[in-house]
């Protein structure tokens, strides 16, 4: 099989004489023809589809090219004629739409003339010409594809999912159709719960990839931005070489730790807060940050077969944080306080003095708010939070991939990112006051779900 890498030694003056020799409909053939222009490491392993091997998990660094060559095999697989009931997942709506179909690599702009799929977005799927269909569902709606039967499947970016583990068990127990189902599944590494497991099933086959393999392909900004700021580092391992990490050794958290005590819905809270670290704060003098955290924690009782039932549990119920002006993270913070029912907002005031409190009272001047200043240094301000988690009193309601890698990798001594650094102010604040509930009032947390049901407290 002649591929592009045949021309790699031809001159750009023969290659372009060769290709002008080519028929209109030639040229279209060979346009879309991804076995040609792929790398071998782009293209599907063998083995799958054989001896009861129907999932192929690509882990490949940043750019490499991994959404274009699930989309190839995707749209390749429906086009045998052998798939007729397929899905897509994606992180959320905005994801599976701008990133999987309608991206760059996206299967509206990779399909041929004549093999192109009808986008009903209303709907939620895609209809095939030969009448096959393809359901959309996202990884923060787990219960969405309970119920749903399959004969094909690609998960795309599966790390970055809210309910990663709940949402790929349902699809997966839907993969029932055809004789030989099969799950393509794309992600940048994390050394998450999902993504080992996966790893560890004789079902599954792995390739990896790194961002090197498509520089070609990639754009000086890009390489400056995103190589640039990860080359040589530990992060760079993954976001850049596509390797899963071991924990940090020196980190004050562990990922087992987040995973052990991961749930999908909270129990009723008597306290949530709306804790803000200003873009910039850094008392401790390194000035790196680049993003404002943003973090909603509550406060409650244990759920059955928690550890310390007669303690307080701390709930993480999102991670709003954002790089943008103060007038977007200001309504960033407000428009969680409001779709939490908080009780107030804390804010870090070491950087910009009262800054925090006039940009939130500027979105909405009764919001409730409290001043905390860093008079402790990081390090014995995040110990005992990462105690209470280690000791399966902290639960992350969901998978928040960006919270939890800076958790992970901030190791005592460097400057701590924002994310962190909210999450310790939501908890130490939640930490303290009344634990019971203002008389007649009773909360209820993620009210769009309802598996867990709500405990009195």
């Amino acid at each position: 099989m002649i591929t592009v890498e045949d021309f790699a030694s031809v001159s750009p003056e023969v290659l372009d004489a060769c290709l002008a020799d080519l028929s209109d409909p030639e040229w279209l053939a060979l346009k879309y023809d991804w076995r040609f222009w792929a790398r071998p490491t782009q293209l599907a392993p063998p083995q799958l589809g054989t001896d009861n091997k129907f999932i192929w998990m690509a882990l490949a660094g940043r750019g490499y090219g991994k959404t274009r060559m699930m989309g190839e095999w995707f749209r390749e697989q429906i086009a045998t004629d052998k798939f007729r009931y397929t899905s897509l997942a994606g992180a959320t709506a905005d994801d599976v739409r701008a990133v999987m179909i309608e991206g760059e690599s996206g299967l509206l702009k990779i399909c041929p003339p004549w093999f192109y799929p009808d986008y009903q977005s209303s709907r939620k799927k895609l209809v095939w010409p030969n009448g096959a269909e393809t359901l959309i569902f996202y990884g923060s709606e787990p219960d969405v594809p309970r119920g749903k039967q399959s004969s094909l499947v690609w998960c795309d970016e599966l790390a970055k999912w809210r309910y990663p583990e709940e949402t790929l068990d349902n699809i997966l127990f839907g993969l029932r159709l055809g004789e030989c189902p099969m799950c393509g599944i794309t992600t940048t590494p994390r050394p998450i719960k999902v993504i080992k497991d996966l790893a560890a099933r004789p079902d599954c086959i792995v390739t990896g990839g790194s961002s090197y393999e498509n520089r070609a392909n990639l754009s000086a900004i890009f390489i400056n931005t995103i190589l640039g700021k990860y080359e040589g580092t530990r992060l760079g391992l993954q976001e850049i070489d596509g390797r899963v990490l071991d924990d940090n050794p020196g980190a004050l958290w562990r990922r087992t730790w987040l995973d052990t005590h991961r749930i999908t819905a909270a129990p009723s809270l008597d306290r949530i807060v709306v804790a803000i670290d200003p873009q910039g704060a850094d008392p401790d003098g390194a000035g790196i940050g680049v993003e404002t955290g943003i973090v909603c924690a509550g406060r409650g009782r244990a759920l059955p077969g928690m550890a310390h039932p007669d303690k307080p549990h701390y709930y993480v119920l999102e991670d709003l944080s954002l790089n943008g002006t103060p007038e977007q993270w200001g309504r960033q913070a407000v428009s969680g306080y409001e779709k939490h029912q908080a009780d107030k907002l804390v804010g870090e005031k070491n950087y910009g003095g009262e800054m925090v409190r006039s940009t939130i009272h500027a979105v909405k001047p009764d919001a409730p708010y409290k001043g905390v200043t860093a008079s402790r240094g990081k390090v014995i301000r995040a110990e005992p939070i990462s105690t209470l988690c280690e000791q399966g009193r902290v639960h992350h309601v969901g998978f928040f991939r960006d919270l939890e890698d800076q958790l992970c990798e901030w190791v005592p001594g460097m400057p701590s990112p924002n994310r962190l650094d909210a999450l310790v102010w939501a908890i130490t604040e939640l930490s303290e006051g009344p634990v019971a509930p203002p008389a007649g009032r009773q909360r209820r947390t993620d009210r769009t779900r309802s598996r867990v049901r709500d405990l009195p407290l």
